[in-house]
């Protein structure tokens, strides 16, 4: 395979972490692996233009954001492959990186299961499993992840095949670090009770418009339809077992409905959004970004945006500790209350 970076056996960055270290970190589900608090997803990279791909990722780097999450799915491909590009064009070191992605999701548009039978499905086989990362790997030209994660969960899986793929990726030096995306604690310790590897992260969409497991834990015992658990605990079990949540699509409120950052739709989270900015001396998006790491879980905030100014305030939040009144005045101003 050619290669973009570094061999595995050349890469410093395990015990010690090399590189870029100017900013917080929290140690990725207690696997020894440390990383920044905010990283760079690739998802929306697909569509852009070399120069565009790349002023994104110089932009993050000059923060000190070495982590970088995509998925096979993205852009079919593509999303990572400019991803790629991206970094060797920055002239990055693979020892000063982090390299994540996502593999189980097939479309109807690809990519092609090794059976030739195109999707819309999600598939935890074996054979399909190390096929999405040996695919990442050429699109990355390097030959391993730090992480592999399962993207969504597939209600079909066997865990012994998934552990059986997870074993030879691991012992072909292809993944250092396993976990999972969308589970719920259930899901997680069915596959953990058949894994060798911990799962260090679980990748969920969490932010000022997404409270849910916030929402739950706040309304217990009540009768109101926020008492309601949609993730089976996920949050305290997450800080129970040392697994990192990372939270994907922070400024989005629903699925993918819109960002409420200078939204019509939500004057008063806006403008208390702004109040607190003004107060820290940083921005709204900052502030948003404060609110998801204020939370004790030390969860790891996935940024998709590929604006540079906009992602430059989104880090700097990282920086920002918000008091409990301030994180409670933003979960009242997105349209939450308490018992």
């Amino acid at each position: 395979m050619s290669t973009l970076f570094l061999s595995r056996k050349e890469c410093k960055m395990y015990p010690e972490k090399g590189g870029i270290q100017n900013m917080s970190q929290i140690n990725l589900g207690g696997s020894g692996l440390m990383v920044p608090t905010v990283a760079l997803g690739a998802m929306r990279m697909g569509d852009k233009t070399d120069a565009q791909a790349q002023e994104v990722v110089e932009t993050v780097l000059s923060k000190g954001v070495n982590f970088f999450d995509t998925a096979d799915i993205y852009g079919n491909g593509q999303s990572t492959s400019k991803l790629a590009g991206a970094l060797k064009a920055a002239g990055v070191q693979r020892e000063d990186i982090i390299l994540q992605s996502k593999g189980g999701i097939l479309s109807d548009k690809g990519p092609v299961a090794e059976d030739g039978i195109l999707g819309p499905r999600y598939e935890f086989s074996k054979e399909h499993l190390i096929a999405s990362v040996d695919a990442e790997l050429s699109r990355l030209k390097t030959d391993y992840l730090d992480v592999f994660l399962l993207h969504r969960p597939d209600v079909l899986m066997q865990p012994e095949e998934i552990a059986a793929a997870f074993d030879t990726l691991s012992a072909a030096g292809k993944v250092k670090h396993f976990g999972v995306s969308n589970m719920n604690p259930w899901q997680i310790e069915l596959l953990q009770s058949v894994l060798d590897q911990k799962l260090v992260a679980n990748q969920l969409q969490f932010g000022v418009m997404h409270t849910g497991m916030v929402d739950a834990g706040l309304h217990v015992n009540m009768a109101d339809s926020r008492s309601v658990d949609h993730d089976g605990g996920i949050l305290p079990y997450s800080q129970l077992k040392n697994m990192t949540i990372q939270a994907w699509s922070p400024f989005q409120y629903g699925m993918f409905e819109g960002h409420f950052i200078d939204n019509d739709k939500f004057p008063e989270l806006n403008k208390k959004l702004q109040e607190i900015a003004d107060k820290h001396h940083s921005t709204k998006n900052g502030i948003a970004v404060a609110f998801i790491l204020t939370h004790p879980a030390n969860m790891q905030v996935i940024l998709g945006s590929m604006t540079p100014s906009r992602l430059t305030e989104m880090i700097d939040g990282r920086d920002v500790q918000l008091s409990h009144q301030e994180w409670y005045d933003i979960y009242f101003a997105a349209g939450n209350d308490l018992p």
